[in-house]
């Protein structure tokens, strides 16, 4: 049963993120809004040091209310991997020009942007702040090596991208 008062989003807070079929998975909350997420879906309980153990699968923001709703249970609180604690690079793209930038975003709040090439683009996020069942339909597709709809639709599209 989902809570139906305010959770207070807290970095390092360990999330429990139902999957169906009673199978899990793991994230860590990490600089608002980034949650860091860890590769397993589960039947079973791990212990807080076998989570944050676990391999990261991504990272990416989210929106608070999945935390602060309860919608994604809280259930330990332990500190950040160092790798965890810095903010990624993401990468944008203009849905008018197609021009891709590098976007980072440091948790001292400020931001740097610059244009990029589609190289540099390579293996990054879509700097997109995702609803929370969007992430969970994003995991189940990826145990079931299925292609995700809303990760496709984040994809850079080459096809709009400026000649140099």
């Amino acid at each position: 049963m989902r809570a139906t008062t305010n959770v207070r989003r807290r970095e390092g807070d360990l999330l429990k993120i139902d999957l169906g079929d009673d199978r899990h998975s793991y994230a860590q909350v990490a600089a608002d809004p980034l949650i860091v997420f860890f590769d397993g879906s589960l039947t079973h309980d791990l212990p807080s040091d076998q989570i944050v153990s676990l391999p990261v699968l991504f990272r990416i923001w989210v929106a608070n209310h999945a935390i602060k709703r309860g919608r994604w249970a809280v259930i330990g609180r332990t500190v950040l991997a160092p790798k965890n604690q810095e903010e990624p690079f993401f990468y944008k793209q203009d849905a008018i020009t197609g021009r891709l930038t590098l976007y980072h975003s440091s948790f001292a709040q400020t931001n740097w942007e610059r244009c990029a090439t589609l190289a540099e683009c390579g293996g990054l996020e879509n700097a997109a702040v995702w609803e929370p069942e969007h992430v969970e339909d994003r995991l189940r597709d990826h145990y079931a090596g299925t292609r995700n709809t809303w990760l496709d639709a984040l994809q850079i599209d080459p096809t709009i991208i400026p000649k140099v």
